[in-house]
């Protein structure tokens, strides 16, 4: 499909609030709410923010879920959870996320692909050779510059930082 944008407007993303814990609802169903963004798959994607002592279940039906920490500090079962590392979830397994002092997490996941996936940096592909290509047009700097943000250039990693599947 082409790209597209959808603007949704606030009323739009179900706001879940539990005691201490509140999370907004972007894409998906959580918690029993629906967000009205539109969706091609099966996706959930939550804002998750916790006060102090704050908790909520992560629901285990999404067949690939992952929380994030972004803010603050916070537990997944019980265990610290460390800044902007991606925790992914056992699938089937619910999970609870929770925070003595309050913090901030994204939730997000959905449908598993049907098909095998390679990733490689920025890019991710059903096949090896749209990767390849990928990697060399961004060398080649055939990639449209980002609106507003084209003064640098980042370079094509030789081995990347990112989990690199075969």
């Amino acid at each position: 499909m082409d790209p597209a944008f959808d603007h949704i407007a606030a009323d739009g993303l179900p706001l879940i609030e539990d005691g201490a814990a509140r999370a907004r609802v972007l894409t998906g169903s959580l918690w029993g709410a629906t967000a009205a963004t539109p969706q091609h798959s099966s996706t959930i994607y939550a804002d998750i923010e916790l006060g102090a002592g704050g908790s909520l279940p992560v629901e285990a039906e999404a067949d690939e879920r992952a929380v994030m920490l972004v803010g603050g500090e916070a537990e997944l079962d019980g265990a610290r959870v460390e800044m902007f590392t991606l925790y992914v979830l056992k699938p089937g397994h619910q999970a609870r996320v929770s925070s003595a002092g309050g913090g901030r997490l994204m939730l997000l996941g959905g449908e598993a692909f049907a098909t095998r996936r390679y990733v490689f940096w920025n890019f991710v592909s059903s096949s090896r050779d749209r990767i390849n290509q990928a990697k060399e047009e961004w060398k080649a700097l055939r990639f449209p510059l980002i609106p507003g943000d084209d003064h640098e250039y980042i370079p094509l990693p030789e081995i990347p930082l990112t989990v690199s599947y075969p």
